[in-house]
């Protein structure tokens, strides 16, 4: 997607959206090998943009994956247990990357892998109540379920924010839920779903923030993140 060229130098970190508008006015900014003038925009995913020569990319050279996690791995760099862990899935990324937030041994679907703290800390802290949407499986009485889930509820004394949650489809008894949270408290979802009634037979985190599970990736696979996407990540950028 398109941005204009001050906020996509800011949002890579480089400067303030200011002083990007005085990079481009004195000359330091090229896209496609053109001078760049302020009003220009340009995507990453498809244009080259250069600030004094060297290619604009955001994330300052660090690791950004998508892995489409399977069941039966952990979500740690090494388990003392002997367990299959995610980092066994990502080791020829050629960086040593972390996981953001976990997901069980029992579910699959999105997980971000990166060694930037700086975003592990603004997707994982509680006050930027970034959501996280799942698709849950599950099978008991979903008509009664469906306002338990969707109102305030208590894990370990604590009160949750009320999810969202929509039905899906049914099949043989079985019912597919959506259910977007922004807290992250160990095995929420089944939680809050066993606290309803339901037992859950599958969940698949397909959501986090902007970011969305590619859906061409097959479990166990990952793939870096598009410049697009990890702009989407880093921060909001309005267009007005």
């Amino acid at each position: 997607m398109e941005k204009r060229l001050q906020k996509l130098i800011s949002a890579c970190g480089l400067a303030s959206r200011r002083a990007a508008e005085e990079w481009i006015a004195a000359g330091r900014v090229t896209v496609n090998g053109g001078k760049a003038h302020l009003g220009d925009r340009a995507d990453l995913d498809r244009d080259t943009v250069l600030v004094d020569g060297k290619p604009l990319r955001p994330g300052g050279g660090r690791t950004y994956l998508m892995l489409n996690k399977p069941r039966g791995y952990v979500t740690t760099l090494s388990d003392e247990k002997g367990r299959k862990t995610v980092a066994d899935l990502v080791s020829g990324c050629g960086a040593r990357v972390w996981p953001v937030g976990r997901l069980d041994l029992d579910s699959e679907g999105l997980l971000l892998l990166t060694d930037d703290g700086a975003l592990t800390h603004q997707l994982l802290h509680p006050s930027h109540q970034v959501d996280k949407e799942y698709l849950v499986w599950v099978t008991g009485n979903v008509n009664k379920a469906l306002p338990v889930l969707s109102a305030p509820m208590v894990l370990d004394g604590e009160a949750l924010a009320p999810a969202r949650v929509r039905r899906g489809r049914d099949s043989g008894g079985v019912h597919q839920l959506s259910v977007t949270i922004h807290q992250g408290r160990n095995r929420q979802v089944r939680r809050m779903c066993a606290q309803a009634g339901l037992e859950v037979l599958r969940l698949k985190r397909i959501r986090e923030g902007s970011l969305s599970l590619d859906r061409g990736l097959k479990a166990g696979q990952w793939r870096p993140l598009t410049d697009e996407e990890l702009l989407e990540l880093t921060g909001p950028l309005s267009d007005t």
